[in-house]
């Protein structure tokens, strides 16, 4: 490892934090009016690629705490985006799925997010957008420990 190489890394981390800060309020201006906030849509996305979770199992998903993500479940559920059932495995972690109407308000989100998406970075190649993704892959994962 180099000295450079380690700038090239704190340059990556440098981009990213404003990229998050700012593509979240983008995302929350997006979700306004059906009333969701970025955490909830976070809950529908892992609820949508996994199926039937419980709470902890969510909050692993999203490295969020167990009691932020409860909040985000309760009021997904006043909305009618998520319901909870018995859980035969645990009798107080009750499994969290989502709707049809979850659902199909995520299908519509990240479709439109996907149409949004795919104007941005015009002047990066297919590849580089892969290489970017591999990048911070291995970055998260190692930050991580």
């Amino acid at each position: 490892m180099s000295a450079r190489r380690g700038a090239q890394i704190y340059d990556v981390l440098r981009e990213t934090r404003p990229l998050v800060l700012n593509s979240a309020r983008v995302v929350e201006a997006a979700l306004r009016d059906d009333r969701v906030s970025v955490g909830m849509r976070a809950v529908l996305e892992v609820l949508a690629g996994a199926g039937t979770l419980t709470v902890p199992g969510i909050a692993q998903r999203l490295d969020l705490a167990r009691q932020g993500v409860q909040r985000h479940v309760d009021d997904l559920g006043e909305l009618g985006l998520v319901a909870v059932r018995a859980n035969p495995a645990h009798r107080r972690s009750l499994l969290v799925h989502l709707t049809d109407t979850g659902t199909a308000l995520f299908r519509r989100i990240h479709d439109d997010e996907l149409a949004r998406l795919d104007q941005l970075a015009a002047d990066c190649t297919d590849d580089e957008i892969t290489a970017a993704v591999k990048v911070l892959r291995a970055l998260n994962r190692e930050v991580r420990g």
